[in-house]
Order: C-alpha cells, then sequence, then structure tokens
C-alpha cells in the first residue's frame, strides 16, 4: 500500500460523490420548474442509496471479479467476500478501490435523470436505475476497465479502448440512455417553462467542476503527475468550452446567459473525461473550445429537429461530449482509431438494446409516466407530499 495514494484516492471519492450529492441535485433542480425541484432531489438521492447498497452486493464483483469472461466479473466478489482492509488493489486498499468506483455507479444512473424529470414515476426511477446499473453500467465497466473484451488484448488486439475516466462507460452509457427513456416517455406537455433558479444551476454546476477533479484526476490511482495534468486538463477544458458556450449563444441569441454559460462547463468536462489521462493542455484546449459549440448545436439538433424532449439534454451534452473527447484520444495520436470509434458502436448498440428491455419491463411492472394530473400539479406534492417553497409554479 502506498500511502499517498490511498490519501488521494480517498480525497478523490468524497469529491465524485460531492458530484452527485449535492452537486447534480442542484444543477438538475434548478432547470426544473419549482413544483418538481424536490423530485429531483429525491431522485438523485435515492438513487446515490440504491446504487451504494447495489454495487456492494453485486455491483463491483460484475465489474472487477476475477471471472475469466470477457463479459463480466462474475459474482466472487460480491458483498465484498474475500476482501479485507488488508486487501491490494494497486497500491490501495481494495476497499477504497471499490469506494471510489462506486461513487461511478452512483453519478451514472443520476446522469440519466435529467432525460425524464417533471414526468416520471418514482417506482420506475428506482427499478430501472437499479437494473440498468446492474446489467447494463456495471458490464461495460468490466469490459472498458475491469479487464474485459474491449481492454488491451480484447476485442481489438494488444491496443484496446482508451477511455480515461468514463467518456465510454459513464457518458456514453447515460446519454445513450436518456434519449432512449425520453423518446419512450413522450414530452412534457408545458416544455416552454424557464428554469426556475438558474442559481442552482451555476451552483450545482460550480460543485461538479470541483468534484470533476476527483473523478478525473482519481482515475490516475496514484498522487502522482499523471493525477496532476488529469486535473489540470480537466480544468483548461472546462474553462474553455464555458467561454465557447457562451460566445455562440451570444452569436446567435444576442445574449449570453448564465445557464448556457454552465451547461457549456459540463459540456467541457464530459469531453475531456476519456481524454484526460493522455492528453496535456493543449489538446484540452481544443477539446473544450470545440465541445461548447458542439455540445450546444446538438442540444438544438435533438430539441427542434428531433424533436426528442430529452429534459435536461442529457444526450447531448453528456452523450456527445464523451463519444467527442473518446474520438479525440485517437486523434490526437494516443489511442487507435479503430478501438475507439468500434468500442463506441459496441457499448452504444449495447445501451441501446438493454435500455429498451429494461424500459419494457420496468413500465410493466411498475409504470413509467405519471397521470395528466400530478404533471400539472407537480411531482413534489403529488408523488412526495412536500413543497420547496409556499407558492410552487
Amino acid at each position: 500500500m502506498n500511502g499517498a495514494d490511498t490519501a488521494w484516492i480517498i480525497v478523490a471519492t468524497a469529491l465524485v460523490l460531492f458530484m452527485t450529492l449535492p452537486g447534480l441535485a442542484l444543477f438538475y433542480g434548478g432547470l426544473v420548474r419549482a413544483r418538481n425541484v424536490l423530485s429531483v432531489f429525491m431522485h438523485c438521492y435515492a438513487i446515490a442509496c440504491l446504487m451504494s447498497v447495489l454495487w456492494l452486493a453485486f455491483g463491483y464483483s460484475i465489474a472487477f471479479g476475477s471471472g475469466t469472461s470477457g463479459f463480466w466479473g462474475g459474482l466472487d466478489k460480491m458483498f465484498l467476500l474475500g476482501v479485507d482492509a488488508d486487501t491490494l488493489s494497486g497500491t490501495l486498499p481494495e476497499v477504497l478501490f471499490f469506494a471510489f468506483q462506486m461513487t461511478f455507479a452512483i453519478i451514472t444512473p443520476a446522469l440519466i435523470v435529467g432525460a425524464y424529470v417533471e414526468r416520471v414515476g418514482f417506482g420506475f426511477v428506482l427499478l430501472f436505475s437499479a437494473l440498468w446499473m446492474l446489467l447494463c453500467y456495471a458490464p461495460v465497466v468490466h469490459w472498458v476497465w475491469g479487464g474485459g473484451m474491449l481492454s488491451d488484448g480484447g476485442l481489438f488486439g494488444e491496443t484496446g479502448v482508451r477511455d480515461f475516466a468514463g467518456g465510454v462507460v459513464v457518458h456514453e452509457t447515460a446519454g445513450i440512455a436518456a434519449l432512449v427513456i425520453a423518446v419512450f416517455l413522450g414530452a412534457r406537455r408545458n416544455r416552454t417553462t424557464p428554469p426556475h433558479n438558474p442559481g442552482y444551476v451555476m451552483i450545482g454546476a460550480a460543485m461538479l467542476w470541483v468534484g470533476w477533479f476527483g473523478f478525473n484526476g482519481g482515475s490516475q490511482l496514484a498522487a502522482d503527475g499523471g493525477a496532476a495534468m488529469a486535473l489540470t486538463v480537466t480544468h483548461i477544458s472546462a474553462a474553455t468550452a464555458s467561454l465557447t458556450w457562451a460566445l455562440w449563444e451570444r452569436v446567435k441569441f444576442g445574449k449570453a446567459s448564465l445557464v448556457g454559460m454552465v451547461t457549456g462547463t459540463i459540456a467541457g468536462l464530459a469531453s475531456i473525461t476519456p481524454a484526460s489521462g493522455f492528453v496535456g493542455p493543449v489538446e484540452a484546449l481544443v477539446i473544450g473550445a470545440v465541445a461548447g459549440v458542439l455540445c450546444q448545436e446538438a442540444v438544438g439538433l435533438i430539441r427542434n429537429v428531433l424533436k426528442i424532449d430529452d429534459t435536461l439534454d442529457v444526450f447531448a451534452v453528456h452523450g456527445v461530449g464523451g463519444i467527442f473527447g473518446t474520438i479525440m484520444i485517437a486523434l490526437f495520436g494516443a489511442g487507435s482509431l479503430v478501438a475507439q470509434l468500434g468500442s463506441l458502436v459496441i457499448v452504444g448498440v449495447f445501451t441501446v438494446v438493454v435500455t429498451l428491455v429494461l424500459v419494457l419491463v420496468t413500465r410493466a411492472v411498475v409504470g413509467l409516466r405519471v397521470d395528466e394530473e400530478t404533471e400539472h400539479n407537480g411531482l413534489d406534492i403529488m408523488v412526495h407530499g412536500e413543497r420547496a417553497y409556499d407558492h410552487a409554479s
């Protein structure tokens, strides 16, 4: 065990949990109507709790078990069987590696929340998120990070996919799942209401930005120069994408909005995530500059051309950003283009199929969309019996 590595990953684990609670909850909560903000908080909080238990029970073993299958890790480490405080994973206590990866298993299904807010049943949130994490996310983790079929020596030969912190594993899977659910749900009955609290959105985005240092810097799994570089390029990409999003918004609409600028931050963060261990500051500047415009155009395409109500633009920001960053790794010469593109296709198809099946199964068991009265009056009071404000609109 290395003490410095262990100390850093303890901090990084806390930072990644901070991204979901309260970062993502505030970011998403500010974007919805006042009558639905508590439901968003509830979704994020409940997912964090449920994924923690399921990661302990089965998820970690599926992703990082010692099974020889290229598809999944098996169940030999369910409930952390055989793991104690002295068991090592590299230079870290394995129980710490478990906890660090658990925070990724929390935020990935939580990202999907943005696609279905304001109109989805709470039972669907819980059951779908549970099944999706175990049957979609955890196997993909094994394929890429657990020595599975997309890693070195797998389907693409000695040079497997390069995904430092989750462009494929986190952002592509969550983004595609969000798009599938949005298509099944259909649009909200009123799509024109603006975010009820842009201040929440900015505070949540700022928390996500800070937490992302643990997300990307911690993925080095060591306290060294690689972690420092990952942290630095993460910041550069986020800052640059914020500026280009705001500039492009000003060019198109005559005004640069706070919500737009901080959405650009998230686009830059998602785009640099897979590449953060393989590029330097100049490459990060390029990735961020393109991401701010590319993801903004993707928002317009999904909303206005395809007419899909992916409410908080999960696919356009996270899905497109993660896919873009994954491809840029190869274009900057740090990975095989065949492996990068091939992995994106394989994971994309797998995610679509699994998400489709799980949506159909979950809809049959607990339903999918709330009724019209509940949607009109708001999920806060109708589903959870609470209001965030005295006069929620």
